[in-house]
């Protein structure tokens, strides 16, 4: 087995135990020697060496060894996380943070929460990193702190970010959210359907979900829900409307910039959610979070335009309607009480990267 000389490039603990190693398993009682005779010249030694453990220290105490602590110091400061989905890998990210604390010799778990915290993309510092630095308070240790970020990274990669893929199941009856392009209703103004359909998520059952200033969600955030496989065409509500088979709201996919003028100033496609299980929710949204769809409705009972609106919900039931003799399971909106029918499980399909450019871009 040949080894490297020793520069002033590895630290001189990892060094000299892979000699000891090697000598132990070679049966080699000159360690001494064969350590001293692998030292590059340019690393002065002093002549009273006569055990490993005075190499070692000497080596410690020679000037390559605080270039070399402090060349991993500034390594440390420039290391930055980069998650999965932008092509990072938090394994080989935690291997190198670790590799050079060890190398810079930082040991103090609060010198390594910096570190660790300074390393997260600048976009979370006003989002999820304050998350992060909370739950790091408590930690103690260094195999703590690698078991917290590792439970970040997952948190990290389940966030709903703005722009991102979702689709939307409807807890009671199983079936996802969905549009078909230009297949309409036959009733009210013909706008394009909308209805629960599979029970696994298709084409017809993908959202891109919008919102404004931010890279990540939380409750009371106003969203826009396009749908993928149709051209600009939104989820939303005409107020005048009504579903096909009942008095509820009809809810339908629009290009709100196609509408004729007297509908468009009845388009409502902002919606609001909350969580639906508050016991179950920490932190901004999430993937599997199950939450409630609100939208202001701007008309009255009888059609008449109101400032104030009145806020409906987004519902589906087993009551079926047919177009074109397919039945499809009806999605209304409704003014009534909540209840089971309401809940839907928001499931991401694809994160949306965020930089810090398109931050800047979106404020």
């Amino acid at each position: 087995m040949d080894f490297p000389k020793y520069d002033g490039n590895i630290h001189p603990d990892e060094w000299i135990n892979d000699i000891q190693r090697y000598c132990e398993i070679w049966k080699t009682e000159s360690c001494l020697y064969i350590a001293i005779s692998l030292i590059d010249p340019i690393v002065k030694l002093p002549t009273n060496i006569n055990d490993i453990e005075n190499l070692r220290n000497a080596l410690k105490e020679d000037i390559s060894f605080s270039i070399f602590k402090n060349t991993n110091k500034r390594k440390l400061q420039l290391l930055k996380y980069i998650p999965e989905n932008r092509g990072g890998d938090t394994s080989k990210f935690i291997s190198t943070f670790l590799k050079l604390c060890y190398n810079a010799e930082i040991n103090d778990v609060e010198e390594q929460k910096n570190y660790l915290y300074k390393s997260l993309p600048m976009m979370h510092f006003d989002t999820i990193s304050n998350e992060f630095h909370e739950k790091m308070k408590n930690v103690s240790s260094t195999n703590e702190l690698v078991k917290e970020f590792e439970d970040f990274a997952i948190y990290e990669s389940n966030l709903i970010t703005s722009e991102s893929i979702i689709a939307l199941k409807h807890i009671a009856t199983g079936k996802y959210l969905s549009s078909i392009e230009n297949l309409c209703y036959t009733t009210g103004y013909k706008f394009q359907l909308v209805f629960a359909g599979s029970p696994v998520p298709g084409p017809n059952s993908l959202w891109k979900i919008k919102f404004e200033n931010e890279s990540v969600i939380h409750s009371n955030t106003f969203i826009k829900l396009q749908h993928v496989k149709s051209i600009n065409k939104f989820l939303g509500i005409c107020g005048l409307t009504k579903s096909p088979s009942n008095n509820h709201t009809e809810v339908s996919c629009n290009n709100i910039g196609n509408m004729n003028s007297s509908y468009r100033i009845l388009w409502e496609e902002n919606w609001k959610f909350n969580y639906s299980k508050l016991a179950n929710h920490q932190g901004h949204l999430k993937s599997n979070d199950i939450i409630n769809l609100s939208i202001k409705k701007t008309t009255d009972d009888i059609g008449y335009y109101t400032q104030n609106g009145q806020i409906e919900f987004l519902r589906s039931h087993d009551i079926k309607f047919t177009v074109k003799n397919d039945t499809f399971q009806e999605v209304v909106c409704h003014k009534e009480r909540l209840g089971g029918n309401d809940e839907w499980r928001i499931e991401l399909i694809k994160q949306y990267v965020w930089t810090m450019d398109t931050l800047q871009f979106a404020c």
